[in-house]
């Protein structure tokens, strides 16, 4: 069985010899782009070439690129550690071409790759082309779909919308039709048990149905308006999932089950005392509920220390305003699950960065270079909030007992707010403590709290003026 690193070096050893330069992953954390915060594809950091103001050369690029989506369009972070596959900070394993080969090129050596060099079987892959948009007078992507019949039976290529097949970065910018591939990971047995082919589950939020990679056919600029016009030249970037893909060619019905995340669960373990339990040990013997939190929190807490690891290695530390509260955010997230779940009421993160170093450092020196800030930082942000956690969980319990003793249902604004602003918790931190015991938080009273405290902070600002 090959290893994540194994893998990752199997695709960069790959598009090398098919003439691509092996280029380091850009920062995760972005400064000099006032549309993004945070790299949240690996095509971000060569949006000038798309766009032509910079040069192209080389035209042929792979690496693998820290993405980080916990905001705005791409927002996965409250499905972290609640199912199999979503993360915060993820690799986007990558390949690109400015100018160069096209559709056909791209088709042939994901088909390649994936077939030949990794041996996955073709008959669990399917494919997606864009079935077009006549609103925007653009057809369907038959090109695509004529390359994708050379290496797959008609019944696995389908027609996607426009919400899964016509790949856009934000409102505006670089966009154009893509093909997904997706792979049919479950069991024969689970085949034969379900009565539907892969197909009928493509895009169907089915755990082991997945997308691992998506090929974009870069070929209009979104203006302001919203039109679309031609770039100057055709641009081929692709973006596997790493955690994905290993956990295909590792075997495992989950993400956090490989040795990607396996090694820092069981660190996670040892400081603990507690068992966490795979996959396959859940479908094995139903687990209790709080069996079932503690899995949670240590896979909240193994993805949550890559995020905030990698984006302090990158010059990001926690803070309360724009990317430093992101991360703080983050951060806190993965104390309240220690602290509530596996019942860690000391700094308890900060202890993880040694294992997370020593499998991930290899491939991403800057990880190893700031070890020593890293985990000072993680040490004193962890120190900071449980001095407060503790008071605010209290007062938040003591708010919901009120409640249920009212028969109300839901945590008032104003309640809300004090507790972000005396105690440091964020509005999704009291929803989601509210959610898990049952209630609903008024965010409407909690934003005019906000605004009326960024009212007085200006008002009193214009006095001292």
């Amino acid at each position: 069985m090959m290893t994540a690193n194994e893998i990752r070096d199997s695709f960069k050893k790959f598009f090398e010899s098919k003439q691509h330069a092996i280029v380091p992953s850009a920062p995760m954390v972005i400064k000099d782009d006032p549309t993004l915060m945070f790299t949240n594809a690996g095509m971000n950091q060569w949006k000038d070439i798309i766009l032509g103001t910079r040069d192209p050369e080389p035209r042929r690029r792979a690496d693998t690129q820290k993405c980080l989506r916990v905001s705005g369009k791409h927002n996965d972070l409250e499905e972290v550690g609640h199912d199999t596959y979503h993360h915060t900070m993820f690799e986007m394993l990558g390949n690109w071409s400015f100018g160069d080969y096209f559709k056909e090129g791209a088709i042939d050596m994901a088909w390649e790759y994936l077939v030949d060099v990794l041996k996955l079987n073709p008959e669990d892959l399917y494919v997606t082309v864009f079935e077009g948009s006549p609103e925007e007078n653009i057809p369907r992507d038959d090109e695509a779909a004529k390359y994708w019949a050379k290496h797959v039976p008609e019944d696995h290529i389908i027609n996607g919308n426009k919400h899964d097949n016509f790949w856009e970065m934000g409102d505006t910018g670089p966009c154009g039709p893509c093909s997904e591939i997706h792979v049919d990971s479950r069991t024969p047995e689970q085949k034969a048990a379900s009565g539907k082919t892969g197909r009928e589950l493509v895009n169907q939020d089915d755990p082991q149905v997945i997308e691992i990679w998506n090929i974009v056919f870069m070929q209009f600029n979104r203006k302001a308006d919203g039109s679309l016009e031609p770039l100057s030249m055709n641009v081929i970037d692709t973006g596997m999932g790493f955690e994905r893909l290993v956990r295909m060619m590792q075997g495992k019905h989950s993400n956090y089950d490989t040795d990607v995340f396996q090694p820092i669960i069981k660190a996670e373990q040892q400081i603990t005392g507690l068992k966490y339990f795979t996959f396959e040990e859940e479908t094995e013997s139903p687990i209790s509920k709080e069996q079932d939190d503690i899995n949670v929190a240590m896979r909240v807490c193994a993805d949550h220390l890559r995020a905030v690891a990698f984006s302090i290695a990158d010059g990001q530390l926690p803070s309360n305003a724009k990317a430093g509260y992101v991360i703080r955010r983050i951060l806190r997230r993965a104390v309240r699950y220690a602290y509530t779940f596996l019942n860690q009421k000391d700094g308890f993160l900060y202890k993880l960065v040694p294992t997370l170093v020593a499998e991930m450092g290899g491939a991403f020196p800057e990880l190893e270079a700031q070890q020593q800030l890293v985990t000072k930082v993680i040490k004193e942000e962890e120190e900071s909030f449980l001095r407060t956690l503790e008071k605010g969980v209290g007062m938040l319990n003591d708010a919901m007992n009120t409640l249920k003793a009212e028969g109300k249902t839901e945590l008032d604004g104003v309640q809300a707010f004090r507790l972000f602003d005396t105690y440091g918790f964020p509005l999704d931190l009291t929803e989601l403590i509210c959610r898990e015991n049952g209630f609903t938080v008024n965010e409407e009273q909690f934003n005019v709290e906000m605004q009326k405290q960024k009212d007085r902070a200006r008002n009193a600002a214009a006095v001292e003026n």
